[in-house]
């Protein structure tokens, strides 16, 4: 069975991680976003990361809570 991927739209060239999770509504503060990224619970282009500030661009992409999320931009 093939997982759902929901597509995320960021308007600048790059969003932080933790901001990510919040604006896809994985978390509801950026307290919340830390502790999930330092406790290894979030992998970014299927890697874990525990860097909260890493920058994320469109293309890649962010698993969370059973869901993976890909960033797109609308930027040319």
């Amino acid at each position: 069975m093939e997982r759902e991927t929901a597509d995320v739209l960021i308007t600048t060239g790059f969003i932080r991680l933790d901001a990510f999770l919040k604006l896809c509504a994985s978390v509801s503060s950026g307290g919340e976003a830390k502790h999930f990224i330092q406790n290894g619970a979030v992998s970014v282009n299927g890697q874990i990361c525990t860097q909260r500030g890493r920058k994320l661009t469109a293309g890649d992409t962010v698993r969370f809570g059973g869901k993976t999320y890909r960033v797109v931009s609308d930027e040319n």
